[in-house]
């Protein structure tokens, strides 16, 4: 009997998918993208590519052979050098955002600008909660100096969990100095190399242009051959066409573009396909992380890469426009975990945002962590087996009987059944008696406790503060 093992959600067809990857061919190969890296400039044209000045034209022929050699799945470890996620085909994982300004204080119930302290926090909810997968920062620290605050929010994430991190670095010396905190605590670079866990996240500049910083850390990792995730920020209407057509293929555009650079630099190196493309609000002139337009286009980039590019991919979830936790924040997050999951994203990221990624909110972070386990119970699908179809039992039971005393649903309940720990399935009156509270309140009751008992895993003393060596050196750093 054919199993399906998996649902699933193809946004395009592959008619589709090869006109967007001709299209974006023409566009390559006649518009081309601007580099503004002198090392990329050459390494494009001793390659094959048509440079002039900052622009560069990339033949077809380039692309493919990018493509051939870029690894079609991608492993990461936990901290501990345990294998923690398989980034491939039909595999999914949840995390949280990056680089928020504000977060909504736990305690105070207060937006406030964000601190080193709140990514620390993030970063024990999410070792603590068991459908996030991978951690980032969810805050910018405003507490440090800006020119090292990213290399400070890695120390903190670090630290404070054992799960992977996907870590945000303003150029190439924060990267450098990320790398080598990493490799302190895998114990050598190679032992980096052999089981990664972190990937950095990279921005194009778009439309259709890589900035030195970018550049830089797009071949400094193909180097060290550690995972990059490269991230398109088209936006409908603003940095794209307002046609979702037109503007995956000034994303995938980039995205290719920046596949050439990596494998030129490091044949092999392991690349992450991402991003989504949201549209600008016409109206409100925001980049809207919670309409339907962002997470259609994130499925059909999805597509791209997973069907027809065989590539991982990096993607969006959780997330919402709402300023607060509220209804509407929960009916964003719940459609846009489903609708990605369907889709079959690798890394679905920005669980916990709200605001349109401007605040981090811990109670939302913990809606999402119930959301994801709906999600990871949905896609799954429904298995078909003798034991499953309960034939013997159905005999058993006769009509009008009842099945809640047989063995067979003791034995099975806690494998086909999904059990939320926050949300409400009491009736009224035992609702009113077990306390009457909102989601809100148990939300936040679950993220107290987190923060005051559970203490992540923690590494060696010596490791400790030769990660913290690298950080105090920059601490003398002015804005």
């Amino acid at each position: 009997m054919q199993v399906q093992t998996s649902l699933g959600l193809n946004i395009l067809s592959q008619d589709q998918c090869e006109t967007i990857h001709f299209t974006t061919l023409e566009v390559l190969d006649r518009t081309g993208v601007n580099v503004f890296d002198q090392e990329a400039l050459e390494l494009l044209k001793q390659g094959g590519a048509k440079v002039d000045g900052y622009r560069v034209r990339i033949p077809s022929w380039m692309v493919q052979r990018a493509l051939a050699t870029a690894p079609c799945r991608v492993p990461m470890g936990n901290r501990d050098g345990s294998r923690a996620m398989l980034l491939e085909k039909g595999r999914s994982y949840y995390g949280t955002g990056s680089d928020t300004p504000y977060t909504i204080d736990p305690f105070s119930g207060k937006r406030r600008l964000a601190t080193k302290q709140d990514v620390v926090n993030f970063s024990r909810v999410c070792d603590c909660l068991e459908n996030i997968d991978f951690v980032m920062s969810m805050a910018l620290a405003s507490d440090v100096s800006r020119l090292n605050s990213y290399v400070h929010q890695f120390e903190a994430m670090l630290l404070n969990t054992s799960k992977p991190i996907v870590y945000t670095a303003e150029g190439y010396r924060d990267t450098v100095d990320i790398v080598k905190m990493a490799e302190i605590v895998a114990g050598s670079p190679e032992d980096l190399v052999a089981n990664p866990f972190m990937a950095l996240y990279n921005e194009p500049s778009s439309p259709l242009q890589y900035s030195t910083e970018a550049v830089q850390k797009l071949l400094y990792l193909a180097e060290k051959r550690l995972p990059i995730i490269n991230v398109p920020a088209v936006m409908l209407g603003a940095t794209g066409p307002v046609t979702p057509a037109g503007a995956i293929v000034v994303a995938n555009s980039e995205l290719l573009a920046g596949l050439v650079m990596h494998q030129l630099k490091g044949e092999g190196a392991p690349y992450i396909y991402g991003g989504g493309i949201p549209p600008m609000d016409m109206i409100t002139q925001v980049c809207s992380y919670g309409g339907p337009e962002e997470h259609q286009n994130c499925a059909a980039l999805v597509t791209m890469a997973a069907q027809f590019y065989h590539l991982p991919v990096f993607t969006t979830g959780g997330c919402t426009d709402a300023v607060e936790f509220d209804q509407q924040a929960g009916m964003e997050a719940g459609f846009n975990i489903l609708s990605t999951s369907l889709a079959g994203g690798n890394l679905i990221h920005d669980l916990g945002y709200i605001e349109a990624g401007m605040t981090s909110s811990l109670e939302m972070l913990a809606l999402c962590n119930e959301a994801v386990g709906m999600a990871k119970y949905f896609v799954k699908g429904i298995e078909i087996t003798p034991e499953t179809l309960a034939l013997d039992v159905i005999e058993k039971v006769q009509p009008g009987g009842n099945f809640f005393a047989e063995e067979h649903t003791f034995n099975n309940f806690k494998k086909h059944m999904y059990f939320p720990e926050l949300l409400n399935r009491y009736a009224y009156d035992k609702w009113k008696e077990t306390g009457a509270t909102t989601f809100k309140e148990r939300a936040n009751r679950k993220i107290r406790d987190i923060l005051k008992n559970h203490c992540p895993a923690q590494l060696p003393a010596d490791v400790i503060d030769r990660v913290k060596e690298i950080t105090s050196k920059r601490v003398n750093d002015s804005y």
